[in-house]
């Protein structure tokens, strides 16, 4: 008789990380959006996606691998001004009830997402819209 060798896979925390960043930039673009990833805002904080609309609008969205890493990083209420939406992403496996309910939810995995609660629009203020596409622009272009 032979022996079947099964092959354990280990997910870890930052393929968790990559592959809910992959598939939520992937979902951004198909709703119209031009994501970047670890864009740094002018506070010094990072935004793990960062995404401008058709309009100009500006998204970013915070990438949770797991319930340690929503709790015990809690700087994500300091993006709030630089944007006009924000949402969480986490993988379906997420235990979303951790998460507040007011910022937007997006499920992804590497290869997609969804939308699961839309965020609140909160229009920035004119010169700080300016300064921020610019800024991304500048830095889209560098990455080039």
């Amino acid at each position: 008789m032979d022996a079947v060798a099964l092959s354990i896979v280990t997910v870890t925390r930052p393929d968790t990380t990559q592959a809910v960043t992959r598939g939520a930039a992937r979902l951004l673009t198909e709703m119209a959006y031009a994501p970047l990833a670890e864009v740094c805002l002018p506070n010094g904080r990072r935004a793990d996606l960062m995404a401008l609309g058709p309009r100009g609008e500006i998204v970013i969205v915070e990438v949770k691998s797991s319930a340690e890493d929503y709790l015990t990083d809690r700087k994500w209420g300091e993006y709030a001004p630089y944007c006009d939406a924000f949402y969480f992403a986490v993988a379906p496996h997420f235990p979303v009830d951790l998460l507040p309910v007011e910022p937007g939810l997006i499920v992804a995995d590497g290869f997609g997402g969804a939308v699961v609660r839309d965020a609140p629009f909160t229009p920035l203020v004119a010169a700080r819209r300016k300064a921020l596409t610019l800024a991304f622009a500048r830095l889209a272009a560098f990455r080039r």
